[in-house]
C-alpha cells in the first residue's frame, strides 16, 4: 500500500486532538458502496457508515451518515432536518457541493458546514468507520467523537 497520505478530514480531526486510526482498503471502481469497503476491512458493516448529502424543501441541504447496508429513509430524513421532502442530491452535484467524489465522501471537512445527522445506530459501537476523503482509505472513530465534531444530532435515519 505504501505511505497513508493524510487527507484534509485527518488534517482536521489531529487539529482538534481526536484519536482515530486511517485504514486503507482496495478500491473496486465497479462496488463503491459501504458492502463492499466492510468486506475489503473485514467489518461488520453496520460499523462502516456511508455519507449521503440530501436536499430539502425547506432547508436546503444537510448530511445524513447512516449504516453502509441500509438506506436512509428519506421521510425521516426530512422531518428530522425541518422539511417536509427530501431526496438525494444527484451524485455529479457531489463534487462541486462538498470537495468530495462518490465512494469517497465525509462528513468531515467538507466545502460548507451542513447540517449533519447520524443514525443512532452509531452509538451501539465502540467505533465506526467514515470515509477519510477519498476512496481507499477509512477513518476508524469513536461515534462520540464524530457526532460532537461534527455539530452532529443521531436520530433514526433508516
Amino acid at each position: 500500500m505504501g505511505k497513508i497520505t493524510k487527507t484534509n478530514a485527518a488534517r482536521l480531526l489531529d487539529r482538534a486532538g481526536i484519536a482515530y486510526e486511517l485504514v486503507p482498503y482496495h478500491v473496486d471502481e465497479e462496488h463503491l458502496d459501504a458492502v463492499h469497503v466492510a468486506e475489503q476491512l473485514g467489518e461488520d458493516v453496520r460499523q462502516v457508515f456511508k455519507t449521503l448529502v440530501l436536499r430539502g424543501d425547506r432547508t436546503g441541504l444537510f448530511v445524513c451518515v447512516v449504516p453502509g447496508d441500509k438506506e436512509v429513509n428519506l421521510k425521516s430524513a426530512a422531518k428530522i432536518s425541518g422539511n417536509k421532502n427530501a431526496e438525494l442530491i444527484h451524485v455529479k452535484e457531489l463534487l462541486p457541493t462538498t470537495g468530495y467524489i462518490r465512494g469517497g465522501c465525509s462528513p468531515i471537512g467538507m466545502k460548507r458546514s451542513y447540517a449533519t445527522f447520524i443514525d443512532r445506530s452509531c452509538m451501539d459501537h465502540p467505533f465506526i468507520y467514515i470515509s477519510a476523503g477519498m476512496r481507499g482509505l477509512q477513518l476508524r472513530l469513536s461515534p462520540v467523537d464524530l457526532v460532537q465534531f461534527c455539530g452532529a444530532e443521531t436520530a433514526d435515519l433508516v
